[in-house]
């Protein structure tokens, strides 16, 4: 069997994997993402298999779909053969020529072991002109077609353990890790089924499982196709399309390659975090609120801009933003630098403390938008490190402000691009120095928020239930630590709002003959009867008398939050401690936000 297509035309059939492994040669796109799948998908495709095998031995099974962009290739020897870019399917495929190799090895049949050898590498044959090469070509990725060549290809390499799980803890490419892990993984799976025979298996993996294609000799069409299938594996993103359109336009081959493997330690880095990385550099650049996806963004508002005429009542086209290719991939990786620095926890040099890192702690475990990030690393990318915890104390205070005062989230968002065009203005002003310009823009109003409704909300309002409460009491914990910052603070995989005096304390407890009925409900809800702690609410040991509360539940799980702590230096907890925590509390974010 093999494909079979003319100009612009979809092909689509259903093939066993005997043949996918047979007729078919593929490569692995440079747009393609790296190989990331793990333990739960290998042993759930090798249970589904195996199920099927022993109860519908029969019956077909279908594994998925293939999506591919087939060319014409011509080999060394002058001879042409059609090979099948892989635009979806990607990590099935690969797992199933994982597969391949581990069964070669583990077999002792060996009309087995010969057909997984096909099934990995076609050997050269000079008299009947058959050319050398791999079953699944990776295209730049030299690294991993080192990989398969020695491991893949080379019989028995899969069973030698100690340096696969090297390789899979310590390689620093994301694929070739998680191909070891693959391996390893289906060893150990082999090893665990060992009752059931690799002969039953193997004969209903080549025979009746089936894997669906479609295909098409043009591009354009076969990423359409990929959209609308429904794919039971590890789909592209935008970031993989984006990639690809901008790689055709690298201005040479040395380039795309390079940037073909930045790219791909970008993705390791990143992993699902990639296409909200680039809808960051998407705001810093069109500055106003996306109205489509990603992909359309970048065409529509950054490659192909248009503006519509109102006299002509045609469009009109704007110069690009930003040109693809070259530029695209030097202004993403610029950005991945600045991201990476902003969120090291590496920032102790810039005033010799960790003012810097503790605020972003707080606004990454809190702050439940990110539309903070792009405003901050336009002004890395614009000013650099000058000046800027100033700036990110304004920013940090304009964010929350706007978030605690109940704006809406399309006003908090387009104040935030606000802040990105206040910045390019004053940047583009050549009569000023740098200094200069950050100065006039931390003076703008683009910094301002409605004071009073925000102190309304943090003196007299229900903090507890509200989205930002945790946000406040880091806020709180953060500003205790001023003025020298000479302690770094953690992010906390686990955190809860606590209240000191109960939501519901026992009849019989301190807590009703210290607090009239009017005072608990005015009160426990409230900024100065809340603290953090560091696991789940206890709502059992929450009830506990202070005293007994303090010593069983809190001490145990308040960790180093300072406003925790602070209320622990408490004897007891009764209206008048209350209050002045309240106050105290209150005055320490009214210093802070209405006098930055």
């Amino acid at each position: 069997m093999s494909l079979s297509l003319t100009n612009n035309q979809i092909s689509s059939d259903k093939l066993p994997i005997k043949e996918v492994f047979r007729d078919l040669w593929f490569s692995i796109p440079n747009y393609q993402r790296p190989y990331v799948w793990g333990e739960d998908q290998i042993t759930n495709l090798l249970d589904d298999v195996l199920y099927a095998a022993q109860n519908t031995p029969k019956s077909q099974y279908f594994l998925g779909s293939l999506v591919l962009h087939c060319q014409e290739k011509r080999s060394e020897d002058n001879s042409t053969y059609l090979e099948s870019s892989v635009l979806d399917g990607q990590q099935r495929l690969t797992t199933l020529y994982l597969l391949h190799a581990v069964l070669r090895d583990l077999s002792n049949n060996e009309k087995i072991k010969d057909t997984c050898a096909q099934s990995i590498f076609q050997e050269g044959n000079i008299y009947d002109g058959t050319p050398e090469r791999l079953r699944i070509e990776f295209e730049i990725r030299t690294e991993v077609v080192k990989f398969i060549a020695n491991w893949l290809k080379v019989e028995g390499k899969t069973q030698d353990e100690a340096d696969l799980q090297t390789i899979s803890k310590t390689h620093k490419n994301l694929s070739i890790r998680n191909m070891a892990k693959a391996i390893l993984i289906i060893n150990r799976w082999f090893k665990e089924n060992k009752e059931s025979g690799i002969d039953e298996l193997f004969l209903y993996l080549r025979q009746y499982v089936i894997i669906v294609y479609v295909a098409s000799d043009n591009l354009e069409d076969a990423f359409r196709l990929f959209t609308v299938l429904n794919d039971r594996g590890i789909r592209l993103r935008s970031s993989d399309i984006l990639k690809a359109q901008n790689l055709k336009e690298v201005s040479s081959d040395q380039k795309r390659e390079q940037y073909a493997r930045d790219w791909e330690t970008l993705e390791g880095d990143l992993g699902e975090s990639f296409d909200i990385f680039l809808s960051y550099i998407r705001t810093v650049l069109v500055k106003e609120k996306a109205r489509n996806n990603l992909l359309k963004e970048f065409e529509d508002n950054i490659y192909q801009r248009k503006r519509f005429n109102q006299s002509t009542k045609k469009y009109e086209s704007l110069p690009p933003l930003l040109a693809r290719g070259d530029e695209t991939f030097d202004l993403i990786l610029s950005y991945k630098e600045h991201l990476d620095q902003v969120f090291s926890n590496s920032n102790f040099h810039l005033h010799k403390n960790f003012a810097f890192d503790n605020l972003i702690a707080v606004l990454k475990d809190t702050a439940l938008s990110e539309i903070w990030i792009p405003p901050l690393l336009a002004y890395k990318k614009t000013f650099g490190e000058t000046n800027i915890y100033t700036y990110l104390t304004k920013l940090d205070n304009k964010f929350s402000g706007d978030w605690i005062a109940r704006e809406t989230p399309t006003y908090r968002i387009e104040a935030m691009n606000s802040i990105i065009k206040e910045m390019e203005k004053v940047s583009r002003n050549d009569s000023l120095t740098k200094e200069e310009q950050i100065k006039q823009l931390l003076a703008s109003s683009v910094f301002s928020f409605d004071e009073n409704e925000f102190m309304l909300q943090i003196q007299q309002g229900t903090i507890y239930g509200r989205r930002f409460a945790r946000y406040i009491l880091r806020k709180v914990d953060f500003l205790l630590d001023a003025p020298l910052y000479q302690e770094q603070r953690v992010s906390y995989n686990q955190m809860s709002v606590e209240h000191v005096l109960p939501q519901n304390p026992h009849p019989d407890s301190q807590w009703i003959k210290d607090f009239t009925p009017l005072e608990r409900e005015e009160w426990t809800h409230r900024l100065g009867n809340l603290a953090l702690i560091s696991k789940r609410k206890n709502s059992k040991q929450g009830r506990l008398d202070f005293a007994q509360k303090k010593k069983r539940y809190f001490e145990k799980s308040i960790e180093t939050f300072p406003n925790s702590l602070r209320i622990m230096l408490n004897t007891d907890w009764t209206m008048i401690q209350l209050q002045k925590q309240h106050e105290t509390l209150v005055e320490l974010i009214k210093k802070h936000y209405l006098s930055t």
